[in-house]
């Protein structure tokens, strides 16, 4: 971990004294994670990959006026950039139906029923709160390695490297969490759906 945190702290060092390649490598180097991040929230090309550039954007704005003080923390202050947008994209977007390409329309695609949209909403939330209650009940080390791996979208060797455990123990740890939530997920009967 140290070695990434180190590269991208000295390119964004690089990138402000005027290196124009380091941000390009910067970009290289994050744009697969950037933009999965972005497509799984959205679900669609055109708009990951608009979000994804005003991501940059910002982040080429923040770092020419000298605003950037997440020294070794770069890429989770472009993810929360990008999750900022997209929360963006989604307020703006709130009203306005979605239509397909197929030429043919279609009444449905302009009504929506949102008192069933306030229902699904309700059930996600009540879902998220019983993961989060799930989680908290898991051994520190399980809860700390599940966290990193799904909140953080941190991979294995990271988790390793940031938990000073072997790739192995970060595997394992995750492996039991997911049986222990499995367990009590079913001893208490939770009925978990989106």
């Amino acid at each position: 971990m140290k070695s990434v945190l180190t590269d991208d702290a000295t390119l964004v060092s690089n990138y402000i004294q005027g290196d124009e390649d380091s941000l390009s490598i910067l970009i290289k180097k994050h744009k697969q994670r950037i933009y999965s991040f972005i497509y799984s929230k959205v679900y669609d090309r055109d708009i990951s990959e608009d979000v994804f550039q005003d991501t940059f954007i910002k982040v080429i704005k923040t770092l020419k006026k000298g605003r950037y003080n997440e020294e070794g923390k770069f890429l989770p202050w472009v993810m929360r950039i990008a999750h900022n947008l997209v929360i963006d994209h989604f307020r703006r977007n709130n009203r306005m139906p979605k239509f397909d390409n197929s030429g043919e329309f279609s009444i449905f695609s302009v009504l929506s029923d949102n008192s069933l949209n306030a229902e699904k909403q309700m059930v996600r939330d009540q879902v998220n709160v019983d993961i989060k209650r799930v989680i908290e009940e898991l051994p520190e080390d399980q809860k700390e390695v599940l966290k990193m791996r799904v909140y953080q979208e941190m991979s294995f060797k990271e988790i390793s490297e940031r938990t000073g455990v072997s790739i192995n123990t970060a595997l394992g740890r995750m492996r039991y969490a997911l049986i222990n939530m499995r367990k009590t997920i079913e001893k208490n009967n939770m009925i978990l759906t989106n």
